[in-house]
């Protein structure tokens, strides 16, 4: 149930006129479900390059009126810049940040250059993992000859653009072409070092650094360098994969730094290039005493950045997840040089506080919640106070097992315990999202019902918006029923293994997690009833009454255990 959201990070050839780079952010910023995250403009480079972030559909429409409108208000034939450049949108990278593979994104990015040089008349490229040939992978290969090559490349079918191929006409002159890709999300990041040599922190940069440092004959600081029988530098490769990095003085601090950027945190992490940099700088007798983060990041750095220092510890990692990045902070020293806002450094945050106006019942207090349930409005109902239940079934079975992973005695079952919290969990997360699922589909039948039906076709399509949204109603709460299910087997294991002192805590979850099956089974009949479609109806029924039995069975199981446990 993780939100997809995707970065666009589009370079435009336009850094000096600001009026100019407003028309076109204004472009992105005008559609909804999408959020600007920075504009940095570089008047040498004569280039803009741009950060916004959003859904998949949001981002790929956002960046589709972006390159309109920088076609339509800059003309390539006046451009200059000391940047490379093929067109007025010059690269187009869409970047997975959450709940979206590379792949997906690639997908997204051939779809948007094919509809930029059908709609626009601008050529594209596609580049990186959008690339339909391995060489075009590479933005210098895609881009080569730059803008003033445009016409002679067009020309040879063999350099032809992968969509909107033609010859050189105003249109290209004026717009050029425009590389559109996917590529994964890049973290900028320095390591503070308690030194203010610049030297020092270069050895370690070259150290940890995916290109390494070349080879030297004798003194591996000034001795000769080694090259191979082409007269090309041998270099010895650093020891962190997909990373580039180099030393610097930061006079503000008063420190030297290792600057890096990591161009896959799938193949190197934030918190394993941390340990790494921690153990170079160390055999050189320094220290790392913090991290900067440069930009933003996504939430799952900093919760895999959390679990792993979790798991050195012997801790259990099934707790919330505000504790785990609260521990990332502290054992990567994010807050060493000021504090670390999680609220304005992750993606995800920023686009929840973007979308605050909505009102979700997860994020009340638990009077609040109460109060809102009490009041003369219909929702929230039975259905998101069922979900709220199951959610408490799993969160008691989750504490049991992180008690019981925290034992004293049990240090040698922290790994077993901790596995069940992490199942309950993530178990939790999905029946709080159920909550708030649950009103939004009882408002769904709403809106359907509210729609015009002033002739034939209006009722027609009236009648099929409230036969799919009451379908949707009935939908939600079954999914409740079945992930509400899944606690029982926690609440099992934590009542037969776990702590005994917290046996009835076991106990109170399977009546929670039954509550919630019983009480969800009654939303999906009274759902079920409204759909004209009787047969499915039947079917979502079955399955209910199914699901209803079985919890009946497992919470009498998981009581007989803790009951005897009591005794």
């Amino acid at each position: 149930m993780e939100r997809q959201i995707v970065e666009c990070v589009p370079n435009f050839s336009e850094g000096r006129d600001k009026k100019v780079i407003k028309q076109i952010t204004d472009e992105i910023e005008a559609v909804d479900g999408v959020r600007l995250l920075d504009v940095d403009p570089g008047e040498a480079t004569n280039r803009t390059v741009v950060t916004f972030v959003g859904s998949p559909q949001a981002v790929a429409e956002a960046a589709f009126r972006a390159v309109a409108k920088a076609g339509e208000v800059i003309d390539m034939r006046h451009h200059h810049g000391a940047h490379p450049r093929i067109g007025a949108t010059d690269v187009l990278p869409i970047v997975p940040v959450s709940g979206i593979t590379l792949e997906e994104c690639a997908e997204i990015a051939r779809r948007l250059a094919e509809r930029i040089a059908t709609e626009l008349a601008i050529p594209c490229y596609c580049y990186e993992a959008a690339a339909f040939s391995p060489e075009r992978r590479n933005l210098a290969v895609c881009r080569k000859g730059e803008y003033e090559a445009i016409g002679e490349r067009l020309a040879d079918p063999a350099e032809a653009p992968d969509f909107g191929a033609r010859p050189m006409d105003e249109r290209i002159a004026r717009t050029g072409c425009t590389v559109v890709g996917a590529r994964d999300f890049l973290i900028a990041v320095n390591f503070n070092l308690n030194t203010t040599s610049t030297r020092r922190a270069n050895a370690v940069a070259f150290d940890v650094r995916e290109k390494g440092r070349p080879e030297r004959e004798g003194n591996p600081i000034t001795g000769k360098i080694k090259t191979d029988a082409n007269g090309n530098k041998i270099m010895r490769p650093g020891t962190l994969k997909a990373t580039k990095a180099i030393g610097w003085y930061i006079e503000e601090y008063g420190i030297a730094q290792v600057s890096m950027n990591i161009t896959n945190i799938n193949v190197t992490p934030l918190h394993k290039a941390f340990d790494e940099v921690c153990r170079c700088a160390a055999l050189r007798g320094l220290r790392v005493t913090g991290t900067e983060i440069v930009g933003l990041v996504p939430e799952r750095v900093l919760v895999d950045a959390g679990k792993h220092y979790l798991r050195l510890q012997q801790r259990s990692t099934g707790i919330p997840k505000e504790d785990i990045i609260k521990i990332a902070v502290k054992s990567m020293g994010l807050d060493d040089l000021r504090p670390f806002n999680v609220q304005e450094k992750v993606i995800e945050y920023l686009l929840d506080a973007e979308c605050a106006e909505v009102k979700r019942l997860t994020a009340m207090t638990v009077k609040g919640f109460a109060d809102e349930t009490a009041r003369e409005s219909p929702a929230p109902g039975g259905g998101s106070v069922a979900a709220y239940m199951g959610a408490l079934g799993a969160s008691l079975a989750t504490m049991v097992a992180n008690l019981s992973a925290h034992k004293a005695g049990w240090d040698d079952r922290w790994d077993e315990f901790g596995q069940w919290a992490e199942r309950g969990i993530e178990l939790q997360s999905k029946l709080l999202h159920l909550v708030d699922a649950d009103t939004e589909a009882f408002n769904g039948i709403m809106n359907a019902l509210s729609m015009p039906k002033g002739n034939d076709e209006e009722k027609r399509l009236r009648a099929e918006a409230i036969e799919q949204a009451t379908l949707v109603a009935a939908q939600v709460p079954l999914e409740t029923m079945r992930q509400a299910c899944k606690a029982f087997e926690i609440c099992r294991a934590m009542a037969t293994e776990g702590n005994p002192a917290s046996v009835s805590d076991a106990g109170v979850g399977a009546l929670a997690a039954r509550s919630a099956v019983l009480g969800a089974a009654l939303n999906v009949k009274i759902n079920a009833a409204g759909l004209a479609d009787k047969a499915r109806a039947a079917e979502l029924v079955a399955e209910a009454d199914r699901l209803a039995a079985g919890a009946i069975e497992a919470e009498a199981e998981v009581l007989r255990i803790v009951n005897e446990k009591i005794k």
